[in-house]
């Protein structure tokens, strides 16, 4: 099929928007410009470094937009720059579309508007359901077997547009956020590559969503990592399963009379029953246990975790053999 000459500018900051630029660029669909977040402090010296976005359209030589905040002043001074972008010397032809995936700040409706065929969000959920800034995450901390992918007309409020495409993706039970996460994003632009010459063509009416059954997802924090042991280990599992990317999973345990913070770097669900956890009361939830070289963790209802890898802040990731060695060599069995 012959690739019509689309004018569009893509939005878009992390690997999630990546994946999704790259199969555009393989396809034939070349953005105007790039609007990216601002680079960012990163690590102990703090060093200013690029979204994956702009490293992209650096190495393909598209222009970089990276303003700090979309507001009035910001859409009086750029209108004209995007105009000219898309004009490419006839000042009579518009901007087709945006295209947004993972920008990582609300677009105003001014903004929204200025495209002749409005703007397009990949979002990786099946909307209604999972409006927000974590799908991918709320998806997995739930225990979900399915999620999906959805192509949206936006609209001012956050992931409320009418729909124009979806696609479905079954989770399976050891799957976690990162690739999860990959699976999505190239779910979407799939998505996005067919759904667009048929929007464009009228073939498509967009459907207004069920706002009634909505719901929603936060913007993740630091301490959401943080494991509460009185939860089953099927929560606290999927709890790890959801951040495995970032935050992570830790806890503040005393092991040999000694607080240490440590971070589950791999765990298994055991979803057979202890001998050890259900002949001994006074085992409580948080507490190690080793059987046959096997490093475990109890949790809330007599449920348990194995522990394959861990780290204790201001070490090195250790395997669970090399933990019991050094710090549990008075337990097991």
């Amino acid at each position: 099929m012959e690739i019509k000459p689309l004018k569009f500018i893509f939005f878009g900051s992390s690997e999630f928007s990546v994946i999704i630029l790259k199969h555009l660029i393989e396809a034939g669909y070349l953005p105007l410009a790039i609007f990216t977040a601002p680079d960012q402090p990163v690590g102990r010296k703090q060093i200013l470094t690029p979204t994956p976005v702009k490293i992209l359209a650096l190495e393909k030589n598209i222009p970089i937009l990276q303003p700090k905040k979309l507001d009035d002043d910001f859409y009086n001074n750029v209108l004209n720059s995007l105009r000219q972008l898309a004009d490419q010397g006839n000042d009579k032809k518009e901007v087709d579309l945006f295209i947004v995936a993972s920008y990582g700040k609300i677009i105003p409706k001014n903004i929204l508007d200025l495209p002749k065929f409005g703007s397009l969000n990949v979002h990786p959920s099946l909307l209604p359901k999972y409006r927000g800034a974590s799908p991918i995450q709320a998806a997995l901390l739930n225990g979900e077997k399915e999620t999906g992918i959805t192509i949206m007309l936006m609209d001012e409020k956050m992931d409320h547009g009418p729909i124009l495409s979806s696609a479905k993706c079954l989770i399976s039970e050891t799957e976690n956020f990162l690739t999860l996460h990959n699976r999505l994003a190239e779910l979407g632009a799939k998505l996005l590559i067919a759904t667009m010459p048929n929007f464009l063509a009228g073939k498509i009416k967009p459907i207004e969503q069920n706002h009634k059954v909505a719901t929603f997802c936060k913007i993740i924090q630091k301490q959401d990592g943080e494991i509460n042991w009185q939860k089953s280990a099927e929560e606290i599992y999927n709890q790890w399963r959801a951040y495995a990317d970032w935050p992570g999973v830790y806890s503040q345990l005393a092991v040999n009379n000694k607080q240490l913070s440590i971070k589950f770097i791999e765990i298994n669900i055991v979803k057979t029953r202890h001998w050890r956890v259900f002949t001994n009361t006074n085992i409580k939830p948080g507490e190690f246990f080793v059987d046959n070289k096997n490093l475990f963790i109890t949790c809330g209802n007599n449920s348990i975790l194995e522990i394959i890898k861990l780290q204790i802040e201001g070490k090195n990731i250790m395997p669970s053999n090399d933990f019991i060695n050094g710090y549990l060599k008075n337990f097991g069995a």
